[in-house]
């Protein structure tokens, strides 16, 4: 397996894929120095997202769905159904318009368990028919604004608890499970076809979450005694944020595949929802530093805008200098501050930059393709509308020729 480190692959002989019209610019340097932006700039890179979209597909044993709202940047989702990707997960009826717009051969699954009824109505008049539900009333909600549609596909949504997740999902939605039970009998007189659909929780960091998830649908199938066609186990698959290491996709995979089997439903359809996962690496945030005080960073991006992980749970994101990085540099740590009047614009880090960072230096702020740009605000008059694309990887992946 031959890798190409990141700077290898920006060579002259790389140009004509700029010129080709296939990407904005051809390196980061260039792209600073050419736009002389005053606001971030946000950068995709297609062929990361190729990639991992490639990978979910070829070893994921199910269908992949992506999850819209990890970034519904229209670049990413054609990346995405190039790639392969045929089916989509929207929470909103401007989620359905876009994709629908955009991607009209797509297949969407309205998963979010609380619907307004005329969402329910004009994306059952588009074409949707699966529905997630964690209610009897969310599911009356949807008999009554399809007038009892006979081509209906409900999902049960399911609650759990996962200590090991990042964001802890079960304190919003879910059924329990007495409660599951008693949908999926309901769901049964109005529904073409049943599934159960669950999250173990963002960021899930142990695998085995997965397994135990199966183990408490399996129990909920059994008690209902009704046909059920369909398992989604939802996203929750880790990137690697520094300090936060995670076992490989593989060992979530083989934990799912393994589980599916160990309590007989691998006959059932299997589809999952990654959104983080798929995206996360192929996006990252170029910023201005405005000011430094010491080993403090005061950067044209915040909180606010695209760096919302960094500030309220605190995460760490692979963080390099644009343009001046050099192998023996001395690096030190930093703390970032938003370019808001607001104190909660902080982040604490630590991220790690060279030692003699400087105003006006730009900064790419890494695997932020999911949940970075798609939660940025227009607080204080702080936004940003440039989005760029690039070839090759950021500055801390490999170029992997194999795909793997």
């Amino acid at each position: 397996m031959k890798t190409l480190e990141y700077s290898q692959f920006y060579t002259e002989e790389k140009r004509d894929l700029v010129t080709e019209g296939k990407f904005d610019f051809l390196s980061l340097p260039e792209a600073v120095a050419s736009l002389k932006s005053e606001v971030p700039i946000y950068v995709i890179y297609p062929e990361v997202i190729k990639t991992r979209a490639e990978y979910f597909i070829g070893n994921f044993p199910g269908r992949v769905m992506f999850a819209v709202k990890a970034n519904p940047n229209v670049t990413v989702l054609k990346c995405l159904w190039d790639a392969g990707i045929r089916h989509f997960d929207v929470a909103s009826i401007n989620e359905v318009n876009l994709v629908a717009g955009l991607l009209p051969e797509a297949k969407m699954y309205f998963m979010h368990p609380v619907k307004s009824r005329k969402a329910i109505r004009d994306s059952y008049a588009m074409g949707i028919r699966h529905y997630a539900v964690d209610s009897m009333d969310e599911l009356n909600k949807i008999i009554e604004e399809t007038n009892e549609a006979a081509d209906l596909v409900i999902h049960i949504r399911i609650r759990l608890e996962n200590q090991s997740a990042a964001y802890d999902l079960s304190g919003k939605f879910g059924a329990s499970e007495a409660s599951a039970v008693n949908l999926l009998k309901q769901a049964a007189h109005y529904s073409s076809r049943l599934g159960i659909t669950f999250h173990v929780g963002s960021q899930t960091m142990d695998s085995s979450a997965y397994r135990k998830a199966l183990g408490v649908t399996k129990a909920i199938i059994d008690s209902a005694g009704v046909p059920v066609e369909f398992i989604d186990v939802g996203g929750g698959f880790p990137v690697a944020y520094p300090g936060m290491p995670s076992a490989p996709l593989s060992n979530y995979f083989s934990q799912i595949k393994e589980a599916m089997a160990e309590f007989g439903l691998d006959h059932l359809e299997l589809v999952g929802e990654p959104g983080r996962a798929l995206v996360a690496e192929g996006g990252s945030t170029l910023a201005r530093v405005e000011l430094r005080r010491g080993n403090d960073l005061y950067l044209n991006e915040g909180v606010y805008g695209s760096f919302f992980d960094a500030g309220t749970p605190e995460w760490r994101y692979p963080t390099s200098r644009i343009g001046m990085n050099k192998k023996h540099e001395t690096i030190a740590e930093y703390r970032f501050f938003g370019p808001t009047c607001d104190s909660i614009d902080t982040m604490v880090g630590p991220f790690h930059l060279p030692a003699n960072i400087k105003e006006g230096d730009w900064i790419e702020v890494a695997n932020l393709g999911a949940y970075g740009q798609a939660m940025a605000t227009h607080f204080n008059g702080f936004q940003s509308d440039i989005t760029i694309t690039v070839p090759g990887f950021p500055a801390h992946l490999k170029f992997v020729e194999n795909n793997t």
